[in-house]
């Protein structure tokens, strides 16, 4: 056994399923892992990412993160993708990882051991492609702000009239006036 053959399913919200089986040395690293799962479904983007070792249940555990986030000195330290070979986190024959891949956009791959393969592999590659992958900037980034404020293209915070309808002169006393635009 040289070599492990993961399926890697992407977490969409359609009915097809898309996933790749990657068939990577056992030493290879979970940097060298995730690179070749962007390659798979045609993500360019560097972008923030962990791998977190799975159970039987799809539970994250471990995170192996592409960069160390860990600022509390206290804290356990965070396994690094360029540190860790996926023999050190291989631990049984149905292995399952979760890649989170954006954080903002959090594209989602479940990553289980299919077998293990014994041929030499000097370079991941897939086996099985199956169903076509979304365009990585298909998602629509989450932004808090917007859905807050009603923000939109048209105006800055929403509908400037709302500004202006509650506007009530005697409340203010005498010298105060309503205007239109913004004249500071």
């Amino acid at each position: 056994m040289s070599a492990y053959k993961f399926r890697v399913l992407l977490d969409n919200e359609g009915s097809a399923e898309i996933f790749r089986d990657i068939i990577i040395d056992q030493k290879a690293t979970f940097e060298t892992f995730y690179e070749s799962i962007k390659a798979a479904f045609s993500f360019k983007h560097e972008q923030m990412a962990s791998f977190y070792v799975s159970n039987e249940d799809w539970d994250k555990g471990e995170e192996i993160s592409i960069v160390d986030v860990n600022f509390d000195l206290d804290a356990e330290p965070v396994g690094l993708m360029s540190n860790l070979t996926l023999e050190d986190r291989v631990i049984d024959s149905s292995q399952k990882f979760i890649l989170v891949h954006d954080f903002l956009n959090m594209w989602i791959f479940l990553v289980e051991l299919q077998s293990f393969v014994d041929e030499d592999v000097s370079a991941p590659y897939v086996s099985l492609a199956m169903g076509n992958a979304p365009d990585e900037e298909s998602r629509e980034e989450l932004n808090e702000f917007e859905d807050a404020y009603d923000f939109n293209e048209n105006d800055e915070f929403g509908d400037s009239d709302d500004l202006e309808d509650d506007f009530d002169e005697d409340e203010f006393g005498e010298g105060y006036e309503q205007r239109d635009e913004y004249d500071y």
